[in-house]
This record gives C-alpha cells, structure tokens and sequence, in this order.
C-alpha cells in the first residue's frame, strides 16, 4: 500500500505538495516536515519515508494527505465524520462504533484525568456545548475534536469525534476513518502510559 502512495507523490513538486498541505519543504535537506499529533514527522524526497518510524496505517495517511490536500482554507465549522462526501454508510458505521468506543474508554476516568491524556497528545481546548472540546491537530489541515460530557448521576461519560467541513480536501473517507481509530489508538495508549507511570510511583 506504501509503494503506490509514495509512486503518486514522485509526480508532484514538493513546493507545491508543502504549499497545498502545510507541511515545510527544506529543498537544501530534501526534506517534508510536519506535526501529526505530539510529533514532528520528516519525510523524505523523493523516497516519501517517514522518520521517526510510524505505523503503516499512520504513514499511508500521511503519504495520502501530502498527494492529496489542495490548499483549502481550513473551516471551523465541525462535521461528523457520517457528514463527509461519501459518509453516508461508511461514516455513519464509524460514528456509532466511535461514540461506543469512547464509552468505554471514558468510564471510570476524572475530568482531570481525561484533559491529561488529550493534552498529552498536544490537545487544544475550546468552548463548544460539551463539557469538554479537545482540539487534535492531526496534520496541519486536518483537526479533529473530541467533545466529551462528562458522567454525572443519571448518565455515564461518554464521546463524539468531529471533522472540519473541509476536510473532504484533504483525506478520502478510508482515509478519514483510519485517522479516527489511529487517535482513539493514540489515546488508549497515553491512558496506558499515564496508568503505568502511576502504578510505577504507587
């Protein structure tokens, strides 16, 4: 799957690629440089290899994004992923799945908690209808929000991810999937690290 995103990407100019996406070209390195989440990601030209070293599905979303994004503004409007162009089934499926997963994965967790946990992801909050909005900064013009209400006495925490509107210029619907289970991946795994550390100083 890598082989034929990085092909794609061999047939465009890199200063228009950095232009389109927001990534940084450094022509005297040969080199793409973005921020995915907490991390910086330097891809080189013209292999298109990613380092530090990512998973796959990270990597082809990336290579996706870079061959892909056409420059669009970035709209604040958010949108659920079941919104998107070609949401309709694929994204409606994966809205419910979502909203499921969270559940499970906000249950048992503080306010404090679950700030921690986004913020380790470098997470901005906002104001929204939700108790908590944590901005996630994917790729420079890729932001997902988690809106998270919190439990109280008569329902438990639960959660809802969110696109930008234009996000359709950026990502496929595949694409824009894989993105969602890769954070909700990420998130898991920081509330691993946060509760290993613990036990750690326990």
């Amino acid at each position: 799957m890598l082989r034929p995103a990085k092909e794609q990407l061999k047939h465009l100019s890199p200063d228009n690629i950095a232009q389109r996406s927001g990534a940084v070209f450094y022509e005297e390195n040969a080199v793409l440089e973005l921020q995915s989440l907490n991390q910086r990601v330097r891809i080189t030209v013209p292999e298109y290899t990613c380092s530090p070293k990512l998973e796959e599905w990270h990597q082809l979303v990336i290579l996706h994004y870079l061959a892909l994004a056409d420059g669009t503004a970035v709209s604040e409007q958010m949108i659920t992923f079941g919104g998107l162009k070609d949401g309709l089934i694929r994204g409606t499926k994966f809205d419910h799945d979502m909203e499921k997963e969270l559940r499970g994965f906000l249950s048992r967790k503080t306010p404090d908690g679950i700030r921690k946990i986004c913020k380790a992801l470098g997470a901005e909050f906002t104001d929204s209808n939700a108790d908590l909005c944590a901005v996630f900064h994917f790729l420079p013009n890729y932001p997902i929000w988690l809106k998270v209400w919190f439990a109280d006495e008569e329902f438990e925490a639960s959660g809802k991810f969110y696109v930008s509107k234009s996000a359709d210029h950026y990502l496929s619907m595949e694409d824009a999937v894989t993105v969602g289970e890769i954070l909700l991946s990420r998130l898991k795994a920081q509330d691993d690290d946060e509760g290993g550390r613990a036990n750690d100083i326990g």
